[in-house]
Order: structure tokens, then C-alpha cells, then sequence
């Protein structure tokens, strides 16, 4: 049982390295590709600690032998490696949402946040898809702060031209 229990803990110990030195251990082997699949660290680590955990549950709990058990616990070492290395596939396909830019908010009204002097910049607050955005703002004349503004067209991927709203 003690061989079990030891496999158990170095797949723990195995997985929280990978988790705390991310890829450093894979730089370690030089990078190698087969590190990427199925080989990856945090699958054999799950594979490791389910192996040992999983045979000892087997010696502790049944009056079947080391054989049976490594059985087992290789049974529950391979499901545990096929689900971890599907929620890590899943994980590095989520692709974030690609960044606004000032080109998405022309037609946007907003709020002046630091004031803009004439042919100066400021800060505009905007929001889009409820998310708000700060932006650098420039405008022909000063706007002050807390003036409500239109974005007219964007200057830059982060700077737009504004107008004062009048009502």
C-alpha cells in the first residue's frame, strides 16, 4: 500500500509544479512537442496520482491483491488522464473576445472624464456591450469634464474625435 500512497502524493506533488512553474518543466525537455497531447504533464500527473490513490483505496478496502489493484488503479489513472486532458483542450480553444477598438464605438455617446482642451486630448468614458471603455479623446474645441459626447470617427485604435452633445 505504501508504493500506491507514494504514487498518489509525487502525481500531486507532479501536478501543483506544473501549476506553479507553468511551462517551465516542459522547458526543461527542450520544449518537445509530445508534452502538448496526451503526454502533457498535468495528464500524466493525473494518471500518476489516480494510479496510486485508486490502488490503495482497492488494498485498503478489499482483500484483492497488489495485481487487482494496479489494475484498478490504472483504470482510474486512464479516465483521470482522458479528463484532464479535455479540460485542457477545452481550455486553450477558448478563444477570449477580440478587443474593441475605437473604429466599434463610432456612433457611441459617452462621457467626458478628463476634460479635452481645443485641438488637445482627453479621456472619454464610453460603453459597449455594457462594458465601459476609457479612451483617449480629441475635439476641435475644449469640451469640460462630465460633458456628454458622440464619438464621430476614430483616430487611432485607441484615440477617437468626439463632439459635444447639445440638448
Amino acid at each position: 500500500m505504501t508504493v500506491f500512497l507514494v504514487l498518489g502524493i509525487a502525481g500531486i506533488v507532479l501536478l501543483l509544479l506544473t501549476l506553479v512553474f507553468d511551462g517551465v518543466l516542459e522547458g526543461l525537455f527542450g520544449g518537445a512537442g509530445f508534452l502538448d497531447g496526451l503526454l502533457s504533464l498535468p495528464v500524466v500527473a493525473g494518471f500518476v496520482s489516480m494510479l496510486g490513490f485508486g490502488g490503495a483505496l482497492v488494498l485498503g478496502t478489499t482483500g484483492l491483491g497488489a495485481g487487482a489493484a494496479t489494475a484498478v488503479g490504472a483504470c482510474a489513472g486512464a479516465g483521470a488522464g482522458w479528463l484532464t486532458w479535455r479540460l485542457s483542450r477545452a481550455l486553450m480553444r477558448d478563444d477570449p473576445a477580440a478587443t474593441p477598438r475605437g473604429t466599434d464605438l463610432v456612433g457611441s455617446s459617452g462621457s467626458v472624464v478628463t476634460a479635452i482642451p481645443a485641438e488637445g486630448y482627453g479621456e472619454v468614458l464610453v460603453h459597449l456591450a455594457g462594458q465601459p471603455l476609457k479612451l483617449a479623446a480629441k475635439s476641435p474645441g475644449g469640451v469640460p469634464r462630465g460633458t456628454e459626447i458622440w464619438v464621430e470617427e476614430s483616430l487611432s485604435p485607441t484615440s477617437v474625435a468626439v463632439r459635444p452633445v447639445r440638448r
